[in-house]
Formats: structure tokens, sequence, C-alpha cells
């Protein structure tokens, strides 16, 4: 199982949810649904964890860069980042009425209706909020960024670790389960339909995005750079597909790495860039990410605005430097927003998480097909900057 990924099982799981539900008695479909409540409680003690254990060591370790070319870079991942939210915005503003017309979950405001429940429960209340863990957390990283010693980084960093293996080895494995549970119940409910319906034009509207939206990066790094966005998206294709397999980032470095170099970075710059790129720019998947979100809120009947998403959009920039390096990494991230910010419950989660992993591969190789054009920029702006310094100090 361990060679066998992680959107294969959850395809799997979609369709045997599926046809569980269709020809399975209520009482074996009450049985994962009482998975689905122990682990969406679970899931809850969970969020906070995650917030704090990926945000504070990632905001701490961003403080101790290097100086203006680290700078440079973060500003430009996370203005790219939030151009991507927006674009997906825009994009489902104007398609999702016309594509989800008519399609509605609204009766799952009352669960117990549409929903089978199961057999008991067990509360697992969480440590605290996830507001209070959100600032708990910048608390903490930019209190770590300016003291100069690393006793608490390290403890940090442990704590990071921890969390990466509960949703690496728990939460990560477990999910194909809980959406099995969730599309049997559907299905026993009648609203699978509506859902495979609303995941086939999702997905489409999502791939045309990222490839819209790294054509826009390359433009961007081609004119800087002087050379042909194509030729440039041509090398960096390598990246794109290996991503699309490993469904990492990081496991994608040296791929990326190399190809960058090819189209022209110089290798110091890209020797920083690229592996700090891996970590804090998720261009990928905040278009994903942004665009399952609202098409969850339509369902629901929620109404969707640029008030509304904006701010979301601005923390999820944030958020996505807490992203751990597995599949599925920039969900369970998230989480804490989408509960705080757009108001989710434990439903909408579950329909975002099937959502959005049945696409994460290709979410992961828009940001590193993205991570070589935003190198390319800081290389010149890099460049750019050392040029007027030197200029100046000949005049001087």
């Amino acid at each position: 199982m361990k060679k066998f990924g992680l959107l294969p099982r959850i395809i799997i799981a979609i369709g045997a949810g599926v046809l569980l539900g269709s020809i399975s008695p209520a009482w074996l479909i009450k049985i994962f649904a009482t998975f689905n409540g122990l682990f969406g409680n679970f899931l809850g003690f969970a969020i906070p964890l995650i917030i704090i254990g990926f945000i504070a060591p990632g905001i701490g370790t961003m403080g101790r860069g290097a100086g203006k070319l680290l700078g440079i870079t973060t500003g430009i991942a996370y203005i790219s980042t939030i151009i991507a939210g927006l674009l997906a915005f825009s994009a489902a503003s104007i398609l999702y009425p016309i594509l989800l017309k008519n399609q509605s979950l609204k009766e799952f405001a009352n669960p117990e209706e549409a929903l089978l429940s199961g057999f008991f429960q067990v509360d697992m209340p969480p440590i605290m909020g996830v507001m209070t863990a959100l600032l708990l957390s910048f608390t903490i990283g930019l209190g770590l960024a300016s003291l100069k010693s690393n006793a608490l980084q390290n403890v940090m960093d442990d704590f990071r670790m921890i969390v990466e293996k509960l949703v690496e080895k728990v939460i990560i494995p477990l999910l194909p389960i809980h959406i099995f549970g969730i599309f049997a119940n559907m299905t026993q409910g009648g609203q699978v339909t509506t859902i495979m319906s609303v995941f086939a034009k999702v997905f489409v509207m999502i791939i045309a995005l990222h490839l819209l939206y790294l054509l826009v990066q390359f433009t961007a790094a081609g004119v800087m750079s002087k050379k042909n966005p194509f030729m440039l998206l041509k090398e960096m294709a390598p990246a794109y597909f290996t991503a699309l397999g490993t469904q990492s980032s990081a496991s994608t470095i040296p791929v990326t790495l190399k190809h960058v170099k090819k189209s022209g970075a110089r290798p110091k710059i890209a020797d920083f860039s690229i592996p700090l790129l891996a970590t804090i720019h998720l261009s990928g998947s905040t278009i994903t990410l942004v665009s399952c979100s609202i098409a969850v809120m339509m369902l629901q009947g929620q109404e969707v605005t640029l008030e509304v998403l904006f701010p979301f959009i601005l923390m999820l920039g944030i958020t996505m430097i807490a992203a751990p390096g597995v599949p599925g990494g920039a969900v369970m991230a998230a989480l804490g927003l989408l509960e705080t910010m757009l108001g989710f419950d434990s439903t909408m989660i579950s329909l975002m998480i099937a959502l959005y992993l049945a696409q994460d591969s290709f979410g992961t190789a828009c940001n590193v097909t993205g991570d070589g054009a935003i190198t390319i920029l800081v290389d010149k702006m890099s460049g750019k900057e050392k040029h007027e310094e030197a200029v100046s100090e000949k005049a001087g």
C-alpha cells in the first residue's frame, strides 16, 4: 500500500463508497458513520496541534534567512499566492453559477435527516480554539525569529516533526477510509449524483486554472529574462511530470533545480530559492483550495463574496508556509482557516478534503513548476539590485 499512491486510493474509496452505499443495509453504513464520527472528532482535536506545529517553527525559520534575497523570494512567493487565490475566486464567481446551477446540499444542515449517524460518539475536545492556536503560532513564530538562542526553535522543530508524523502516519492513511464512509453515507442519503457532478466540473476548471496561471508566471519570467516563456515552460516540464508522480514538492527539488539552472538562473540563486519555494510557494494548492471551498459553500447555499473570501486568501498565503511536505499537506494546514473564517462544519470539511485530494498531484505540479518562474524573477531582481549598487558606488 505504501507504493500505492494516495490519489488511486482516494479514487477507489469514492467508487467503493458509492457502490456500497447503493446496495448495503443501513446498519452497515452506520458502522462506517461511527468511524467517520470518531475520525472527524480526532481531526478537530488535531487541528490546533497542526497549526502550532507547522506555523510557529515555519515563521521562526523564515525570520533567520539570508537578508535581501530571502525578502525578495518570500515577497514574490506571497504575491504569487495571493494572485492565484484571486484568479480562482474570479473564475469561480463567473463559472460556478452556471456550472453548479440547481445543485445544492442544503438539507445537510440537518444531518440526521440526510445522513446516518454512528452507533456512538467519543468527545475529543481540542486543547484550544483554532483562532487561539493561530494567534499563539504567530506570537511564538515572531518571537523565535527575534531570539538569538536556538533552544526554543529546536523544541518547536521537534514538535513539528511529531505533528508531521501524526499527519503522515495516521491522518493521511485513514483519509481514504473516511472518504469511503462519507460517500457511502451520501449515496445512501441520495446525494451522490450531485457530488460526483460537482467533482467533475470543479476538477476540470482547477486544472485549466493551473495551466493558465503557469502561463502568467512564465510570461512574467520571460519578460524579465528576455526569453521565450513557452521555451521556459518546456524546460520545466520534467519537474511538472515528476511532481505529478511524487505528489511532493520536496521530493521534486533535485529535478526542479536541474531544469531551472538550464533555464538560465544563476546556480547560487537557484540553490537558495528552490528549496525555500518548495516550502512557501503553493500557488497551485491555493487555486485548488479557493476553488474547492467556494464550490462547497455554494453547495451549502452560502453567499460567496470577495469581502468573505479575500481575508481567507490573505491568511491562506501565510498558512501555506505551514503545509507539510506530504500528500494532502496543504489542505491539512488550511483546515483551521476553513473552520474559523468560512464557517465550515464537519460535513463541509469532509467534502473539502475529498475534493482537494482528488487533484492534489496536479496542484503540487503547478507549485513546483511555478517555483521555476519565481526563481528566474528572483535571479533577475537580485541581479538588478547589485548592478544599481555597483553603479552608485562608481558614481560616488
